[in-house]
């Protein structure tokens, strides 16, 4: 009887013994497979695709740093570019504008002295009225009634400002401002055309600024010997040429 119920308690045992393999080997296969992490990969932004900067062109003309004075027209022959002294060497472009800037108004002005001095000395003025025996020019601003003196340096004066403010960079509007060109201003060209002179086309543009430039050297060069003359024999241009 009692090894009946020693079997009986056996079998029972056994009975649940598969049970606990299958949860154990169930417990196994799920330890064992693997684990899948989602993983992102870095997100990599794009920056946006910027064009280089079209050359600014002003009257035809594009600032190119391996020409002599940027490109500026006035190379003419038989010198071409000629600056012996090295003014425009290794300048920058504010530099050589303002360089080209000077040329050409020292130009006009002594075109208009070299005129003044022929016509001043020789025609009929406000001054001297229809006496064409005048004091020669080096000598006449003193003679100068103050009522047409003191318009004539307000025309100038304003005539100055005016070129200033067209072209140049107010003095206060930032670091680096002083002494600096706008960056699209073209030198000598203030905007004063009243007889539609100027050209439409590069080449012609620069063709008449050559000859704008090469008239004023040779109006530097003619007033100041007209100066020289004059202090050394103390008479008239057109006196000493004997006319």
């Amino acid at each position: 009887m009692k090894l009946a119920i020693l079997t009986t308690i056996a079998g029972s045992a056994a009975a649940f013994s598969p049970s606990a393999a299958i949860g154990a080997s169930s417990s196994a296969l799920h330890m064992s497979e693997p684990t899948t992490e989602e993983t992102t990969a870095p997100i990599v932004e794009e920056s946006p695709f910027i064009p280089a900067p079209a050359p600014l062109i002003i009257n035809g003309w594009s600032a190119d740093a391996a020409l002599p004075m940027y490109g500026l027209p006035g190379a003419v022959a038989p010198l071409g570019f000629f600056d012996p002294i090295g003014f425009s060497k290794d300048k920058d472009l504010n530099t050589v504008k303002r360089l080209r800037e000077a040329e050409v108004l020292h130009g006009r002005v002594s075109m208009m002295a070299a005129v003044g001095y022929l016509v001043g000395e020789s025609t009929p003025t406000i001054t001297y009225g229809m006496d064409v025996h005048h004091t020669i020019a080096n000598n006449q601003l003193p003679e100068v009634p103050a009522a047409v003196l003191v318009p004539f340096f307000l025309a100038i004066n304003f005539s100055e400002a005016l070129r200033a403010s067209v072209g140049w960079v107010e003095p206060g509007a930032g670091p680096g401002s002083i002494f600096s060109l706008r960056e699209k201003y073209y030198p000598g060209d203030i905007g004063f055309d009243p007889f539609g002179l100027k050209p439409t086309d590069a080449k012609d543009f620069a063709n008449m600024q050559t000859k704008e430039l090469n008239n004023g050297r040779l109006a530097m060069l003619a007033a100041a010997g007209f100066c020289a003359q004059e202090q050394v024999n103390g008479q008239g241009i057109l006196e000493s040429l004997g006319f």
